[in-house]
C-alpha cells in the first residue's frame, strides 16, 4: 500500500537521508595533579568526590563538528584538595541531512555520549597512575543532562542553540 501523503514522503526521505559518522576520537588535554603529595598518601579518612562536566561544540566545516567533553573530578580529604584530574576528551562528527533542532540533539546527547567511555578510561588510568585506588566514573544520561539545559536556556531565553556554547 503506498503512502499519497507528500508531506509524509518527503520526512521518511529526510530521515533516510540523515547520516551521522565518527570521524576522530581524541584526548584533547589531560591534567593530573596531587598537590599535597607525598604527605597526602599519610592520611586517613573518607574522601569526596567532586565532578563536573562540560560540553563545547564547535562547528569546522559545512557538516562537521568538533564536540568537547570536559571531565574534571577533584578529590577531597579533611577539605584539602586530594587529587585534581581534569580532561577534554574530543571527537570530530560529521552529521548530515538532519534539521536544525535533530543535529542540536544529537550532538548534545550521542555525541558525548559516544565520548564518555573515552573519557572514563583516561580518568581511571590518570588515577590510577597518580597512585590511588581504581575510579571508575558512574553512566551519565546525557540525554537528561541535554533535556535540563533546554528547559534552563528556554526559561532564560537564550534559544536552544549549542554550538558555540560551552
Amino acid at each position: 500500500m503506498s503512502n499519497d501523503n507528500p508531506a509524509a514522503n518527503g520526512q521518511a526521505e529526510a530521515q533516510q537521508a540523515a547520516q551521522l559518522s565518527i570521524q576522530k576520537i581524541y584526548l584533547k588535554d589531560a591534567s593530573f595533579e596531587v598537590p599535597g603529595s607525598p604527605q597526602v598518601f599519610q592520611e586517613q579518612g573518607q574522601p569526596q568526590f567532586k565532578l563536573e562536566l562540560s560540553q563545547r561544540v564547535q562547528q569546522i566545516g559545512d557538516t562537521a563538528f568538533e564536540v568537547v567533553l570536559g571531565v574534571n573530578l577533584t578529590c577531597e580529604l579533611a577539605e584539602k584538595v586530594v587529587f585534581l584530574a581534569e580532561i577534554k576528551q574530543a571527537g570530530i562528527f560529521v552529521l548530515e541531512g538532519f534539521d536544525d533542532a535533530t543535529r542540536q540533539a544529537v550532538l548534545g546527547t550521542y555525541c558525548p555520549q559516544a565520548l564518555f567511555p573515552y573519557a572514563r578510561s583516561t580518568i581511571s588510568e590518570l588515577v590510577l597512575a597518580g597512585g590511588f585506588p581504581p575510579f571508575v566514573l558512574q553512566p551519565i544520561n546525557f540525554d537528561q543532562l541535554y533535556a535540563e539545559q533546554m528547559r534552563r536556556r528556554a526559561a532564560e531565553g537564550q534559544g536552544e542553540g549549542l554550538v558555540g556554547h560551552a
